[in-house]
């Protein structure tokens, strides 16, 4: 995935386009960069701002334009009317998702865009934006519009929204219990999504939020999933944020959890295999990878929801979370006892031609009957662990799938292992 970060040059690294390449390379993206000014600041004080000509700037765009696919943009610093209408001149026919950051003002106090290129911003930028994340103070430039109700987000939505913006997210509002929350205006709907409040003031979670909202966006997740994607993430970055300078602490992007890049590349390879709604079962599918010796539910990664079919397509409703799936995870931790290399499973709709293929192929199969499982296990709901043992215990070498063919309101289910979400999808293509 090929994202581009169009900003100014932050030297101290805290924010700017140096902060998008930080939280691209953290998410496996790979970051290009397109400078609009040049900068001096540190975590203490901000200094100079020079703009770059407008003959580089688009001799950047199109040097990168024309070499690279570009998946998503994120625009953040545009200090005058001329880098705006540049910019909106080579974006304008573009459609990829687009992420505006109006930056108006750093942390350390400079002003990062010209008060007569506002006018400019809101006629051209604010179009290009699938969302625009204005923070309350940003939000009450570009609308005119003074923040102090519930009923005020409302109409500063509709007013950054009748400019030409997609979706509005304004974030950083303060609720009741220590939360903070960020008011999400899709056009159709709006609601607010709470997290943890860290009273800290910090240098580069505007850039990291932002950015990685671009990266939920061009891997086909909704609004509000994106939305809390960055959310999350932006809350890591402040946590972990770091006293480097003098001055306030910069943002620090937790090290990378390879675990849920994997598995979310794997489920991104999943959906788009092609008839796979077909093997998706009534009660849907969950994907999942655990830890190493996971010892509970909270080991293992899963979609707080499911991969469910819509129509000829499947769509992932949920985001993937530790302790998000119960069944699945189930039938991965009780494997994972006997055989600790396992750490991937997935649940497949139970077809006799998929059976059939298994069959054919070099995958090593067991199953179990679900009529025989006791009064007593069913009563207390452990069945998965209960069939995966039956399925097992005899077994010297380590499964592929485990099958069973239902009960009495049960739906038959086929399960399939491996030691990678990677390893899932390769034995996955052998049977469909």
């Amino acid at each position: 995935m090929n994202l581009l970060s169009i900003g100014g040059s932050d030297p101290s690294s805290g924010a700017g386009i140096q902060s998008d390449i930080k939280t691209f390379h953290s998410l496996d993206a790979y970051g290009l960069t397109i400078i609009t000014a040049i900068t001096s600041q540190n975590t203490s004080t901000f200094g100079l701002i020079e703009p770059v000509s407008q003959k580089i700037l688009k001799n950047q765009l199109d040097s990168i334009l024309t070499d690279f696919k570009i998946d998503g943009i994120k625009i953040g610093m545009v200090f005058n009317s001329q880098t705006i209408k540049t910019l909106y001149q080579e974006l304008k026919k573009l459609k990829i998702p687009i992420v505006v950051d109006p930056v108006i003002k750093s942390t350390t106090g400079g002003l990062l865009i010209e008060k007569s290129a506002i006018k400019d911003f809101q006629k051209y930028i604010i179009p290009l934006a699938t969302i625009i994340t204005p923070n309350k103070f940003e939000a009450e430039v570009l609308s005119k519009t003074k923040i102090n109700s519930k009923n005020s987000f409302k109409k500063v939505g509709k007013i950054i929204q009748k400019m030409g913006a997609k979706n509005i997210v304004i974030t950083g509002i303060k609720g009741k219990n220590n939360q903070i929350l960020d008011f999400v205006f899709d056009g159709v709907k709006n609601y607010s999504i709470s997290g943890d409040f860290i009273a800290r003031n910090n240098h580069g979670s505007g850039c990291n939020y932002s950015s990685a909202i671009l990266f939920a966006l061009t891997n086909n997740k909704s609004i509000q999933e994106s939305v809390k994607f960055a959310k999350e993430f932006t809350y890591k970055s402040i946590k972990n944020a770091k006293k480097i300078g003098k001055g306030i602490p910069i943002t620090n992007i937790p090290e990378k959890d390879k675990i849920n890049l994997d598995l979310l590349n794997a489920i991104d390879e999943f959906v788009d295999i092609k008839n796979i709604y077909k093997y998706i079962p009534e009660c849907q599918t969950n994907f999942v990878y655990s830890k190493e010796n996971p010892k509970s539910l909270n080991d293992i990664l899963g979609i707080s929801g499911r991969i469910v079919k819509t129509g000829k397509e499947v769509t992932v409703a949920g985001s993937v979370a530790y302790g998000g799936s119960k069944h699945v995870a189930t039938a991965l931790l009780t494997i994972s006892r006997k055989y600790p290399e396992i750490r991937s499973s997935i649940n497949l709709k139970y077809q006799n031609s998929t059976i059939l293929k298994i069959k054919k192929s070099k995958l090593l199969v067991s199953s179990y009957d679900r009529f025989q499982e006791p009064k007593n296990v069913k009563n207390d709901g452990s069945s998965i662990e209960w069939g995966v043992k039956q399925a097992i215990k005899n077994l010297k070498n380590t499964p592929d799938i485990i099958f069973h063919k239902g009960d009495f309101g049960k739906e038959p289910m086929i399960i399939l292992f491996g030691k990678t979400p990677n390893d899932i999808i390769k034995k996955l293509l052998k049977i469909i």
